[in-house]
């Protein structure tokens, strides 16, 4: 018992510092290419974005560490039952073939956007807004650093689902990393705002398949609107898609 409480102890205390790391580097490197005077070399000089608050940003980057904690303590949970024997996790590429590696990531991107869709929708409801996540709307303008400002209970239901995932499908540890990879980075862009991606960004055929800053942005200025995290499918389907975005934006690009 004292081993296994060891181990959970090192990997909650290594995942908090490999998770904190991760945070700041993704969302400090994307805040500082987006919203630094070089910016201004890629982006429509026509346009005047929103200046980032210092004091939402101190608040963002708080709830973040907590968010930290929270994911740190399942991926704990999730090494030791790997541990234990418990989890279908495999390292071994050929167990299953390289091809399911691709299958395997698509398909818990597509279980991660449905699960976060309907939770994050649920979230909005009056009864639960203020203590799921009244916090992460508090950056009316997000930037990079909002990408992992969640209230710690909004973070433990997102935790759950990688949890989850890994107890009732076979993933190799590969896949994990790339899907963790893919939230992160996904999450920092999302959360750029709606004019600090370049011109030649191909943002009309994108935004139509794939959840971008400027569909996110959206949400953070409407609420009931633009649920998913990284496809539109949900939002189409279930009239979440905002009518007049793509005309908000088209006239914002001119």
């Amino acid at each position: 018992m004292e081993s296994i409480e060891r181990s959970f102890g090192f990997y909650g205390i290594a995942f908090f510092g490999i998770i904190l790391l991760r945070y700041f580097l993704v969302a400090g490197g994307t805040y500082l290419l987006f919203y630094s005077p070089l910016s201004k070399l890629f982006t429509n000089g026509n346009l005047h974005p929103q200046s980032p608050s210092w004091p939402a940003i101190e608040r963002d980057i708080k709830l973040s560490v907590l968010s930290a904690g929270v994911f740190a303590l399942a991926a704990a949970f999730i090494m030791s039952a790997y541990s234990w024997g418990i989890l279908p996790l495999y390292a071994d590429i050929q167990q299953y073939g390289i091809w399911y590696l691709g299958f395997s990531y698509l398909a818990v991107l597509i279980l991660q956007d449905t699960y976060f869709y309907f939770t994050h929708r649920l979230f909005h409801h009056r009864a639960l807004f203020r203590w799921w996540h009244q916090g992460h709307h508090r950056s009316r303008y997000p930037t990079p650093w909002t990408s992992f400002a969640f209230d710690p209970l909004e973070a433990i239901v997102q935790a759950l689902f990688l949890v989850g995932i890994v107890f009732v499908m076979p993933l190799h540890f590969v896949t994990l990393i790339a899907v963790m990879t893919t939230m992160t980075i996904w999450a920092a862009l999302n959360h750029l705002g709606l004019d600090r991606l370049p011109l030649s960004f191909p943002h009309h055929w994108l935004s139509r398949w794939f959840i971008g800053p400027a569909h996110h942005s959206i949400h953070h200025l409407k609420y009931t609107v633009h649920y998913g995290l990284y496809f539109t499918f949900w939002d189409k389907l279930l009239g979440t898609q905002d009518s007049s975005f793509e005309t908000l934006y088209n006239s914002r690009l001119k």
